[in-house]
């Protein structure tokens, strides 16, 4: 039971401090659509989705109006495709995204994910069936959000899969060049992807999940900036505390709101995932939070500590608040969604270099990252597999959402608008990658990985 002064707190985070709930995701089993006729499959596809979903948004508006507290997205992530159309006899999985974005369109979502494939030890037909899809799949749909896992811990990294991905990627820019590349901010190349993550563009229902769940996805980079802000002469241990204590609050929200869907929708509450994502709105940025804690910008010597110790606090402070945390949960660090980032690489604070530094520390990984257009499919891949050896040693999720901005050089932007924000196109280091991400096959897992 949430008491007076909680509920006076929590609305003056909601009028000044920029807290929402970023999404309430529902995730839906596809498992008993599959069928040989893909027209078929489509069809009993729809129908579930619009049946389960039908009053998803409704739902969320309702609780909005009874707790006063916004509800950004609500979104819809399904069984990876890859596994539901693969016993279907078609060579081209695009139907299947159309399929999705309708079905999206007609319950009202912002998004649905799930155009999805797990790759990280081989690929079957349907995986690669679905992976030749994605770029005309994002090119033709609104709302469809793509994923694809090329490594684990436990299975190493597939080179073979990372290398096409560099190829996807590229192919999905050109398709979409007249949007500055949009396909790829719809598509992340994972490792160690979790399967009950609510925040898009790597939402999918993991074959472990229930029939439907509700996942919750909270956000709060100015309530957290607000209270680095009041102790700025508190030393680490104390300031440590005081984003826990701050963390705690928004993750009981969250929870809050959960719970409140699940009994409406009368389908289980999942997950809160407590990352800290931002928004290009000045004040709700995670750069500003390092900037708080006294770097003169984000990306100087010192930002990769201050990341760490920002995540670890927001973990520490949400799992008191909740039994059951999950997705990605701790800091998203998005250039073109973060005012703060965006700032950074304008004035030469922060390169991609240091990005993946940072990436050893937070939530995810190099995320809404623009570089110039003529960049090659083989750099793309090296990127990938970089991101993807720090997830895989580190036992951690990783992941690249990457716009290889066609026509645009280094110093151009990318416009998308909306939360997916703007971006300056970043500096890629020019010696070349191509024999090595070539060379094929798959990076063996790591020693850490012999934990049983």
């Amino acid at each position: 039971m949430l008491s007076v002064q909680e509920i006076m707190e929590t609305i003056r985070m909601v009028q000044h401090e920029n807290l929402d709930i970023r999404t309430i995701t529902m995730g839906i089993s596809l498992r008993d659509c599959c069928h040989s006729d893909y027209r078929v499959a489509g069809q009993q596809i729809y129908d579930k989705i619009t049946k389960v979903a039908a009053n998803l948004v409704r739902t969320g508006e309702d609780i909005e109006k009874e707790y006063g507290i916004p509800i950004v997205n609500k979104r819809i992530s399904v069984t990876p495709i890859s596994v539901i159309a693969e016993s279907s006899k078609t060579d081209n999985f695009v139907h299947f995204a159309e399929v999705m974005d309708k079905a999206a369109a007609e319950v009202g979502v912002n998004f649905i994910g799930g155009f999805s494939a797990l790759v990280h030890k081989g690929f079957t037909s349907g995986d690669i069936r679905l992976i030749r899809s994605i770029p005309q799949a994002l090119a033709v749909t609104e709302r469809v959000c793509s994923s694809v896992n090329v490594a684990t811990t436990k299975a190493g990294i597939n080179m073979d899969a990372v290398y096409q991905m560099g190829r996807i990627i590229k192919e999905a820019a050109e398709l979409t060049a007249d949007r500055d590349g949009l396909g790829c901010a719809k598509l992340v190349v994972f490792a160690n992807v979790p399967e009950d993550n609510p925040f898009m563009a790597g939402a999918f229902h993991g074959v472990g999940e229930p029939e439907c769940v509700i996942n919750v996805g909270v956000s709060g980079p100015g309530v957290v900036k607000n209270t680095v802000d009041k102790v700025k002469d508190a030393d680490f241990g104390t300031l440590a505390e005081m984003i826990k204590r701050t963390a705690f609050k928004i993750t009981r929200m969250g929870e809050l709101v959960g719970r409140a869907a699940s009994q409406k929708l009368g389908v289980p509450f999942g997950i809160v995932d407590l990352s800290l994502a931002p928004t290009p709105a000045i004040g709700d940025s995670v750069a500003d939070i390092l900037e708080g804690m006294g770097l003169e910008r984000c990306g100087t010597h010192g930002t990769t500590a201050a990341l760490a110790l920002l995540n670890d606090a927001v973990k520490k402070g949400g799992a008191m608040a909740s039994s059951y945390v999950g997705g990605l949960s701790g800091a998203f660090i998005p250039v073109s969604e973060d005012a703060g980032m965006i700032r950074a690489v304008e004035e030469g604070a922060l390169s991609l270099e240091k990005l993946e530094a940072m990436t050893c520390v937070c939530s995810v990984g190099l995320d809404m990252i623009a570089v110039p257009g003529d960049t090659s499919a083989e750099t793309i891949a090296a990127i990938i597999a970089d991101e993807a050896a720090i997830g895989v040693v580190n036992q951690k999720t990783t992941a690249v959402r990457i716009i290889p901005a066609p026509g645009k050089r280094e110093g151009d932007y990318v416009e998308f608008g909306g939360l997916l924000g703007h971006a300056p196109v970043m500096q890629v280091n020019k010696y070349s990658s191509n024999e090595f991400v070539k060379r094929g096959g798959r990076i063996p897992a790591p020693i850490q990985s012999l934990r049983n």
